[in-house]
């Protein structure tokens, strides 16, 4: 076997590689090229940036299988038959069943909610006081959650859910909780004042809040709610027999997770360059002008000026920095080099994002490279790849376009330091500014009938 050249292994490196993986993988980059090895003990853990060489990981899948296994250190978090941990038929077909309320018509139906919710978040903040921008957009991404996911938006359950999900997705990123999750003999259940005892206990609050959903939704069936839950409670599994209430709740926690802080560190992304650059504020706003009166969500999602936006927002800080392991199953060779079975691979979002060759002076927040060029699924992954592309792009995307709409049209802001470069930072596997980005609302805009306009007409 001829691996690809890489560092010596070591626990430092392993460490480096757990609390900064940014900054690890722009070393690793520099030194070794678009294709590395890192040891992970004994196993070869394959890290490739090269957009050909990406692409021969996820169609080689006779040789190198997207396994479920590789993920089982995260089984206490989003339990054991989601869809991190299936494999083959399972895994394709319970992603095939989160298609329909995830895609097309169903995302459009939610236009009218998403810019409600993120003027009724916005309309909280007080004028000429900071804000943290950051926190300030997970309340608005995991309001929209609870609908496309639960079909709630209001009334005692929808606050119950939403007060449990807010302590629930919090604590999850959580120092505490990473270390029981990286180390299990600090999984002890000791009450409700143990990091472990906590987490099982807000799980036991979640479940018991769910299968009552779900047992109600059962007995009061109605087919004509589209939201995720209500999908699959009229579904069946890959054998032909209806969704267990089991199955049904080990779907939601990698769902949750995704949709509230993939969202929101990409917004929080956007907003942090669009003011940072009064060039491309200007841009956008003259281009949500040229809609005219009453725009309707999906001519704001259409704009090619938002897209790039949030594109190239998505390009410097996408929301995985690594694709979804892959297992090498039989021998194959990747770039010159041969894999043997056992080998562990994943392409580097990160590291192809910032590739000269394909996005010149990567470091620069340029739009327009999105307009003057299309790109393959191979050089633009924000939302990995393959057969484990994330199933919410669609509405992370819709989400992402019409919450930066309804705040450019509706709120006048700035950022609270303007000399400030903001970093990243890793906050569970999403890296949003490491200040939560400061910003004050100076007052509304005078764009705000635009945006009253957009929620009214929305459908």
């Amino acid at each position: 076997m001829k691996l690809p050249p890489g560092p010596k292994a070591s626990s430092g490196l392993l460490r480096q590689f757990e609390s900064d993986p940014l900054n690890f993988m722009d070393t690793m980059g520099d030194r070794y090229g678009d294709i590395f090895t890192i040891m992970a003990g004994s196993t070869p853990l394959v890290i490739v940036s090269n957009p050909q060489g990406i692409k021969q990981i996820f169609t080689s899948a006779k040789e190198i299988t997207a396994s479920g296994k590789l993920n089982q250190g995260g089984a206490p978090l989003v339990g054991n038959n989601g869809l991190l941990m299936l494999d083959g038929l399972r895994h394709k077909h319970r992603r095939q069943l989160l298609m329909p309320p995830l895609h097309g018509n169903r995302v459009q139906a939610y236009g009218q909610r998403i810019c409600q919710v993120a003027e009724k978040v916005m309309n909280e903040l007080a004028i000429a006081q900071p804000f943290y921008a950051y926190p300030t957009m997970q309340k608005i991404t995991l309001e929209v959650i609870l609908q496309a996911l639960f079909g709630l938006y209001e009334g005692e359950r929808y606050e119950q859910f939403r007060r449990l999900l807010s302590n629930l997705l919090s604590f999850a990123r959580s120092r505490w909780l990473g270390l029981s999750l990286s180390y299990p003999f600090l999984r002890k259940d000791l009450g409700r004042w143990s990091p472990w005892g906590y987490w099982l206990h807000l799980q036991r609050q979640f479940d018991k809040l769910l299968y009552t959903e779900i047992e109600e939704r059962r007995a009061q069936a109605d087919p004509s709610r589209a939201d995720v839950l209500s999908e699959l409670l009229f579904a069946c599994d890959e054998t032909g027999q209806p969704m267990t209430n089991q199955d049904i709740r080990d779907i939601f926690p990698s769902l949750l997770f995704g949709g509230q802080d993939a969202s929101a560190t990409a917004i929080t992304w956007a907003l942090y360059w669009i003011h940072r650059l009064p060039a491309v504020r200007e841009r956008l706003l003259e281009e949500l002008d040229s809609l005219g009166e009453n725009p309707d969500p999906m001519s704001i999602s259409a704009l090619p000026y938002l897209s790039a936006v949030c594109n190239e927002a998505l390009r410097i800080y996408p929301t995985q920095v690594v694709t979804f392991p892959r297992l090498v199953e039989s021998p194959i060779e990747v770039m010159g080099y041969e894999l043997s079975p056992g080998t562990v691979t994943r392409g580097c979002i990160y590291l192809t994002h910032q590739r000269e060759d394909l996005y010149p002076e990567p470091k620069q927040f340029k739009p327009e490279r999105f307009l003057e060029r299309q790109y393959s699924p191979y050089e633009f992954l924000p939302f990995g790849g393959g057969a484990r592309r994330c199933p919410g792009e669609a509405l992370a995307l819709f989400e992402m376009k019409l919450v930066l709409a309804t705040i450019l049209c509706r709120y006048q802001l700035v950022l609270a330091d303007e000399k400030r470069v903001e970093k990243p930072k890793a906050r569970g596997v999403n890296y949003p500014p490491a200040s939560g980005l400061k910003m004050i609302l100076l007052e509304v805009s005078s764009h705000k009938g635009r945006s009253q306009q957009l929620v009214t007409s929305s459908t």
